[in-house]
């Protein structure tokens, strides 16, 4: 049996890279999974199929994390689906876009602030008033946040955003026994890093980093994966590394 076993889970943005990569880690621990996706149904379809090849249980929920409805239309179902309530929560999903300070439009600034600082903050809210002691909310974060580079700007203030709502959340729900932590990855070898970058600037970031390699899903996976289980019962409120060592 699982450390999860019997645990109801939501994963936000579970269709590909880290969050197709937490929803198989907590599937196989033993969680019932409910996962988001915006826009590429079939990769979400996919995660559902190996989950459950292996004898996991999971379930697609389509959701436009851009508007509270459907925010709250998301919490709602994945709680019905899961059987009325949540355990675990896991705010995955993002938005990236990078450019200039002074060429980012408004469009670009609602729609990043809007599903990286906005909706998980709302999840948060909605998930939480149900969830029981014991509960586990970690926010998959950045280490922009602490390594700023140019382009990035409100990308990494949202964020930091995210990283200040774990913290007042930790405290608000710490007395009902709800962890909430963030994870801060690094470079993770994902279809959107090697989008975004140039062959040179990934061999940069592998030489700044003592494991000497790009980072991959499960190795941020794995990390979520303990901070919603039992060992990490006496962990909250921390933004934790997971970057390899980068420096």
């Amino acid at each position: 049996m699982g450390v999860l076993e019997g645990r109801r889970a939501l994963v936000t943005g579970g269709s590909r890279g880290i969050g197709r990569a937490v929803v198989e880690r907590l599937a196989r621990d033993g969680a019932h999974v409910v996962l988001s996706y915006r826009e590429r149904r079939g990769d979400a379809e996919d995660v559902v199929a190996e989950v459950e090849s292996r004898g996991g249980r999971a379930v697609a929920v389509r959701a436009d994390l851009s508007s509270v409805a459907a925010v709250r239309s998301l919490v709602t179902e994945a709680e019905e689906t899961l059987g009325g309530g949540l355990d675990i929560l896991v705010n995955n999903a993002g938005w990236a876009v990078s450019a200039p300070l002074d060429e980012v439009t408004e469009e670009d600034y609602d729609r990043i602030m809007a599903v990286n600082a906005k909706a998980p903050f709302f999840v948060m809210q909605y998930a939480a008033r149900r969830m029981p002691s014991g509960g586990r909310i970690v926010n998959v974060s950045s280490l922009n946040t602490l390594l700023p580079a140019p382009g990035v700007s409100v990308y990494a203030g949202s964020k930091g955003a995210l990283e200040q709502f774990t913290a007042v959340a930790a405290k608000e729900l710490g007395p009902r026994g709800i962890t909430v932590n963030a994870v801060l990855p690094g470079a993770v070898d994902t279809e959107l890093l090697r989008e975004a970058n140039t062959t040179e600037n990934l061999a940069m970031v592998v030489s700044m980093t003592p494991l000497g390699r790009l980072g991959r899903p499960a190795d941020i996976a794995d990390v979520v994966g303990f901070l919603c289980g039992p060992d990490a019962r006496w962990i909250t409120g921390r933004c934790l590394r997971a970057d390899g060592g980068v420096m």
